[in-house]
């Protein structure tokens, strides 16, 4: 069955987690997912309120499983968005870009689990202090915003610190991947880019045949400079946006660059001019399939790939 103790924590089937995509992780994504036996999270992004409100609705009536809502708290409407999550007592909330210390206590008074991502062990540690129930230990393999720290490095160094179940992030996409987390500590997965591939994703089909074709060297790293960096797929945006970077333009024309460019991308399908985030495995996602045959495949090959190991230890 491959479960851990963050199955029970978060009431899932499967330690597998949807990363909180912004503009991809919609209330029809969540909702298969957690149908499927993981965990799927609508993504708030910097969405008002009242958006977030109606993907939440939405999400209840597609599913009567556990799902999450991701929070970024550096969105100019996250007050109105956390008052949304305690007003429907979402289950789970996982917080980004921030530190979520101050929603807390009141979301623990309705039972929601609260799981913040972390790039580095001491914002884990710090984190486990406050009491959250789990962190997401993300790699910069992952795509979107991400920290320096590789995944598969970061995790076991989480792992030895603190005694919260630690999710890894960044760099998964099958049962390989999987059971490698689970065996340098981690008590399950979250994937993001593998979830886009999905029948239930609803980005832009052109947002899905670029991740598709996508090759090894093709999730590339913009706005370092800026000091919050962002992976994304090789297209003419990034080409321009590169070459402005590197001739020293100041941090706030580059931010300024990518205003919008993600949700041109998603929903206009403009995977030249738009920003197509994706994490470094994108490369290993070959087909379009449910979120269920996904889950299943994950499940499928880490117990296969477990039997081999133990074959080989019984040879031994």
């Amino acid at each position: 069955m491959m479960q851990t103790e963050l199955c029970k924590i978060l009431n899932i089937q499967y330690p597998i987690i949807q990363g909180g995509m912004a503009w991809v992780a919609t209330a029809e994504l969540a909702a298969a997912v957690s149908n499927a036996g993981g965990l799927g999270i609508i993504a708030a992004g910097n969405a008002p309120g009242e958006v977030v409100e109606g993907e939440i609705i939405k999400a209840k009536k597609l599913t009567d499983k556990t799902f999450g809502v991701n929070v970024m708290l550096l969105s100019p409407f996250v007050e109105e968005v956390m008052e949304i999550v305690h007003k429907h007592k979402v289950p789970v909330v996982t917080t980004g870009a921030g530190n979520p210390g101050k929603y807390i206590k009141k979301l623990k008074e309705i039972g929601t689990k609260i799981v913040p991502v972390v790039p580095s062990v001491a914002l884990a540690k710090r984190m486990e202090t406050l009491g959250v129930d789990a962190v997401i230990v993300e790699g910069t393999e992952a795509g979107g915003h991400i920290g320096e720290l590789t995944t598969f490095a970061l995790v076991p160094q989480v792992a030895n610190e603190i005694e919260i179940p630690v999710i890894a992030a960044g760099g998964i996409a099958d049962g390989r991947g999987f059971l490698a987390a689970l065996a340098l500590g981690a008590k399950g997965v979250q994937m993001g880019t593998r979830f886009i591939c999905s029948t239930e994703c609803t980005v832009h089909d052109n947002y899905k045949e670029m991740v598709l074709k996508a090759k090894d060297r093709d999730a590339v790293v913009t706005a370092r400079s800026t000091g919050h960096p962002v992976r994304v797929l090789k297209n003419k945006f990034t080409k321009d946006f590169l070459k402005l970077e590197k001739n020293s333009i100041s941090p706030e024309e580059i931010e300024e660059l990518g205003v919008g460019k993600l949700r041109i991308a998603v929903i206009d399908g403009d995977v030249e001019n738009g920003s197509v985030m994706a994490g470094q495995i994108a490369a290993m996602v070959k087909e379009i399939k449910s979120c269920k045959e996904i889950i299943d495949e994950v499940i499928n090959e880490a117990a296969t790939e477990l039997k081999r190991l133990k074959a080989l230890n019984k040879e031994e």
